[in-house]
């Protein structure tokens, strides 16, 4: 029925850690994908211009597109494990389990079954994240100068923003990732729902139009700390490295 309820019944039936199912793989993971995440953009987004001062949302556009299709690279497999670790009544003992499990009845494809859905998802999230956040940034401190209020607002913004605009399409992904079995009694493939269009008819076959919106609450309540901690944690380490770097200079003459 919502967030709440749907909190309540999965500690009931499944215990109080049921929650935190997946977290490993999600730690693991993280690290070297927001590394190659950040580094790229950084990257395209110096090369096209886009740290002059003023506006510059094609270069923040472009930089956000490269990002995101390495960084998913990275994190598809990840999220296919977590999400099949996440499902009610899950059959996975673990991560490993899981892996172990999905490789030998699915195949290597199984873990980028949603890679094209993903991508299709996530340049939208990223392009729009990316612009409100920049634009965000430049109108709340047109110095540029580290500000964690303004870090803080403008990632909490641009990712309520981002994760409201894409729901449809993550789950779509979801479906994807976690080939529920009752969707699959209803999609017109026999044993796995492949692409984004099947996942779609699925869902409105199933749900309608309303399915294509079930969880966007809390998406949004998701991604909004967690892109405000994100940019948050992000510029203060660029802050601090730009400033050891610096003062490492100084010292030199």
């Amino acid at each position: 029925k919502g967030i709440f309820d749907g909190f309540r019944r999965m500690t009931l039936n499944e215990g109080r850690f049921t929650l935190f199912r997946g977290m490993n793989v999600v730690i693991c993971g993280a690290a070297p994908a927001h590394a190659l995440y950040f580094s790229c953009y950084e990257f395209v987004r110096q090369s096209l211009g886009g740290k002059e001062p003023g506006h510059h949302p094609v270069a923040n556009a472009a930089a956000a597109v490269i990002a995101t299709v390495v960084h998913d690279a990275a994190m598809t497999p990840v999220d296919a494990v977590k999400q099949r670790l996440q499902i009610y009544n899950s059959p996975y003992k673990g991560a490993i389990h899981c892996i172990r499990e999905v490789y030998k009845s699915e195949g290597i494809k199984a873990f980028y079954r949603s890679y094209s859905t993903q991508l299709l998802m996530n340049i939208p999230f990223q392009c729009s994240h990316f612009l409100v956040y920049e634009y965000l940034r430049e109108t709340l401190n047109p110095a540029r100068t580290y500000d964690p209020k303004t870090h803080v607002i403008a990632g909490a913004a641009a990712g309520a923003i981002a994760a409201s605009l894409t729901t449809p399409l993550d789950v779509a992904k979801t479906l994807l990732n976690t080939q529920e079995k009752s969707a699959i009694v209803n999609s017109s493939k026999k044993r796995h729902i492949t692409g984004i269009f099947t996942a779609l008819k699925t869902i409105y076959r199933m749900r309608g139009i309303p399915g294509y919106f079930q969880g966007i609450k809390a998406r949004v309540i998701f991604q909004m700390p967690s892109t405000a901690i994100c940019w948050s944690v992000y510029e203060f380490f660029k802050h601090f490295l730009l400033v050891s770097h610096a003062s490492k200079k100084e010292s030199l003459f």
